[in-house]
């Protein structure tokens, strides 16, 4: 890895961090309801809906109305896309989403994985944009969040039955720490040339200028002809385009600071109106991160030991430092087989320039590598290169984050709350070695808590491998295959990755948009998001309900670099070996085959 993609590394970590730790604070102090302004504003719109924020809630309570929640939000999801072509705000004339179509994104949104198997701007109207989708990034953001704090309360909490208030929850996550950052980040992207309007499509005038003739036709249609019997060719000059505009800054917003990834356009944040520059691209890189890190801190601050926050935070920082050391690296090698002439495609045969095929210019390898390895490892999914067009080591790193099981920082909430599940089997590993009952944060884990950690863990990678066996098999899976072989392969098992970690990225060469693959994407989104919330919440509730144990000399701290190391090695071991045989059939012989000396 080249010195100025070191340089810009240590600069993005550096900041993220300045950023994070007063944020922390703040996501603190609102989610326990402590800032007493807040408390009566959000109490009285609770109210108005027949609950009381302070009447808490077993974990079985919390999780009905989470899952209720979440289903009438694909309802209203799926009802605004069928029916947009009715409403007003759709100056474009776009007609009815098709219902698979319709139906894998209403799932797709709620499960904060924003797989986008359609054109934005040529398939959603402003009104489907911003009250179908714009506003589920807003509560599917709001929904990890208020799990991983009342996973968190299970710790600091003992002998209770109660884990929090799911309305509360959800309505403080969404007013005083989504809405307002996002409220200032949309401004911001908008002063920096992001497009915010709604007025319709633009037709323009290119800067090229074309000259060519046309026949004249008669009254009949048919071209008229002159005394010589020749058509009669009239002169014409200028080109038009339609550019498609409309309110993408709100969106873009929330769509970073959520780690939705959903974009307004097609080709998400590598189009110029959604990532104009070098400084709004590293302004969304800082954004995906942001609120994953900072709620490291939280756990420190709910629990009373700031050093619990940085032990996660450290084993998170440095998977991401090596992903993005491995990605960026390859990249940067580029394709053996177009080193110069007379070169042979061996191991030491470097592409000159590197891999810049499907990265936009203004980018360059660098950037277009650390957003490919912070977009996969915080589950986000926008985009601002094309994923199918990396190297075969270099599309393997963002596919193994994802299958990592969202935990590299993470999605927002989802990333803790999973990376708080290895903790739990790794401390229960570590306990097996010495002999002595597992305990995390004084609470003794026992088998209830292994039982669903399992769950938690094998349901994602069954979803995901299944899903890509049934694709690879069936005549509608293997139709969406422009590349047969070991690409092709890699193709699906990254989508179905993508789904089933609610990242929503994808190797674009696979035609997913059909009715079999929107369908199958659907159900592993479905279980990739609540097969682990729902084990998670049960957790809670049976961590909630125990005595806290002070520390005596055979347990196991958790909170220095020995237990870093055995966190690391517990996702490693555990999170990626579900996958090996699968990667080896795909983007581990794409690689060998692309370094093998011809």
């Amino acid at each position: 890895m080249s010195a100025s993609a070191w340089m810009q590394l240590g600069g993005f970590l550096v900041v993220l961090l300045a950023l994070a730790w007063p944020l922390a604070r703040w996501i603190h102090a609102v989610m326990e309801g402590r800032i007493a302004s807040l408390a009566r504003v959000e109490g009285g719109l609770l109210r108005l809906a027949g609950v009381r924020a302070d009447a808490e809630q077993g974990w079985l309570r919390y999780t009905l109305g989470l899952l209720l929640f979440n289903a009438l939000g694909v309802l209203a999801v799926y009802a605004l896309q069928r029916l947009q072509h009715l409403l007003p705000l759709n100056p474009q004339g776009l007609g009815a989403v098709s219902p698979d179509s319709a139906f894998n994104t209403a799932v797709s949104f709620v499960t904060n994985t924003n797989w986008q198997g359609y054109g934005g701007e040529t398939t959603m109207s402003y009104l489907t944009q911003m009250l179908a989708l714009t506003v589920q990034n807003f509560l599917s953001a709001a929904t990890g969040i208020a799990v991983v704090v009342a996973f968190v309360r299970g710790f600091a909490r003992h002998t209770t039955q109660a884990i929090g208030n799911v309305w509360a929850d959800l309505t403080r996550a969404t007013l005083w720490v989504l809405l307002p950052l996002s409220l200032v980040f949309a401004v911001v992207l908008a002063g920096m040339g992001v497009v915010q309007t709604f007025k319709p499509y633009q037709d323009v005038t290119t800067v090229e200028v074309q000259h060519w003739q046309e026949p004249r036709l008669g009254a009949d249609g048919q071209p008229l002809k002159g005394a010589d019997g020749q058509p009669v060719m009239d002169d014409k000059s200028g080109q038009t385009q339609s550019i498609a505009v409309g309110p993408v800054a709100s969106q873009l917003a929330i769509k970073m600071l959520g780690t939705n990834g959903g974009g307004f356009f097609n080709a998400n944040s590598a189009h110029p109106f959604e990532n104009p520059t070098p400084a709004t691209n590293a302004l969304q890189m800082l954004s995906i991160f942001l609120i994953p890190a900072a709620l490291c801190f939280v756990l420190g601050r709910q629990v009373g030991d700031m050093r619990q926050g940085w032990a996660l935070l450290g084993a998170m920082t440095v998977l991401f430092v090596v992903a993005v050391v491995i990605a960026t690296g390859a990249e940067q090698a580029g394709n053996p087989r177009l080193a110069p002439l007379g070169v042979d495609a061996t191991a030491s045969a470097t592409q000159p320039g590197g891999n810049m095929e499907g990265k936009e210019a203004r980018f360059g390898i660098n950037a277009s590598s650390l957003f490919a390895v912070i977009t996969t490892a915080a589950s986000c999914g926008a985009v601002n290169a094309m994923h199918d067009s990396f190297t075969p080591l270099g599309g393997a790193v963002p596919m193994v984050l994802m299958q990592l099981g969202e935990v590299v920082f993470g999605g927002v909430g989802a990333g803790l709350y999973g990376m708080l599940v290895f903790a739990i089997l790794a401390v229960f590993v570590a306990g097996l070695m010495i002999g002595r009952t597992p305990e995390y944060f004084g609470k003794k884990i026992e088998a209830f808590e292994m039982k669903m950690v399992s769950l938690a863990i094998l349901l994602t990678p069954l979803a995901v491998l299944v899903g890509t066996a049934v694709a690879v098999v069936l005549e509608p899976g293997k139709a969406g295959i422009a590349a047969p072989g070991a690409h092709g392969f890699s193709e699906v098992l990254y989508a179905l990755s993508s789904a089933g970690n609610n990242n929503g990225s994808a190797f674009a060469g696979l035609s997913a948009n059909t009715p079999f693959y929107n369908l199958l994407l659907a159900l592993v989104m479905w279980i990739g998001r609540f097969g682990v919330i729902v084990p998670v919440l049960a957790m809670a509730g049976s961590l909630a309900a125990k005595k806290r144990l002070a520390p005596g000399e055979g347990t196991l701290p958790t909170h220095g670099p020995l237990f870093v190391v055995l966190l690391i090695g517990s996702v490693l071991l555990v999170g990626l070996l579900n996958y090996v045989p699968a990667l080896a059939l795909g983007p581990v012989v794409e690689h060998l085959i692309l370094w093998s000396v011809q």
